[in-house]
């Protein structure tokens, strides 16, 4: 049943960006051109991502992920999520499957969250450029606000997601 509608969405989404392009004709080359690229990219990290994916099913056990990332591990769990997010440089898309490999091991649904989040938004090279451009307090600040409204983000979403669970 999820295939058939994963299915539909993609054909509405082909749809939709049909229609866009057809809207914007001076536009197409340019979306055209993006697109090809970004199919590019992904198709050459895609191998890689593959083999990683690989070496953590086999390298990193379920008990491990539970201990370490799963409901008991506490602010541990979040600080580890932090500096495992905060680690990689690739694209966010690459996250995604180690993230639902992490949730299939028995991650807490906060540290993936915050994971994904710091992912996206707390890279080491990008604070150092900061840390250059724009100064200490500034690096400093930016950080601890997204740390701290990433964890509070997490904790909601796991409240909610829970709750969605119950009613279920």
């Amino acid at each position: 049943m999820t295939e058939w509608k994963d299915l539909v969405a993609l054909g509405a989404v082909v749809m939709v960006a049909t229609a866009v392009l057809l809207a914007f004709p001076e536009k197409q080359e340019i979306v055209l051109t993006t697109m090809w690229e970004y199919f590019v990219e992904m198709m050459m990290v895609f191998p890689a991502v593959m083999v990683v994916m690989g070496l953590f099913t086999v390298w990193v056990s379920k008990d491990a992920v539970v201990k370490h990332l799963g409901k008991t591990s506490g602010v541990r769990g979040f600080l580890l999520s932090l500096f495992l997010g905060a680690l990689p440089t690739g694209p966010l898309y690459v996250a995604f499957p180690l993230a639902a490999s992490l949730l299939k091991k028995g991650a807490r649904i906060s540290n993936i969250v915050i994971f994904l989040s710091a992912w996206s938004c707390i890279k080491l090279p990008q604070e150092m450029v900061e840390l250059q451009f724009l100064g200490v307090e500034f690096m400093v600040s930016r950080l601890i606000l997204t740390v701290v409204f990433v964890i509070i983000m997490a904790l909601v979403i796991e409240k909610v997601m829970d709750k969605k669970v119950q009613e279920e």
